[in-house]
């Protein structure tokens, strides 16, 4: 049971995430050997002031 966890930035559209999700599922189903049925792609969307890359916030740049 692949469960794999995508941690972006907020912003992309239904039709975005949804591709995401069915190509990820693809890749585990060929690398792993796994049925897509066991495959669960979680998606965590994050406001870009909720990161920090060397030490500065995307929104701040």
């Amino acid at each position: 049971m692949p469960i794999v966890t995508v941690k972006m930035l907020e912003g992309r559209n239904d039709d975005q995430k949804r591709a995401l999700i069915e190509q990820i599922t693809s890749t585990v189903v060929e690398t792993v050997d796994a049925t897509p049925e066991s495959v669960t792609v979680i998606i965590e969307e994050m406001k870009p002031t909720h990161l920090g890359k060397a030490g500065k916030r995307p929104s701040d740049a």
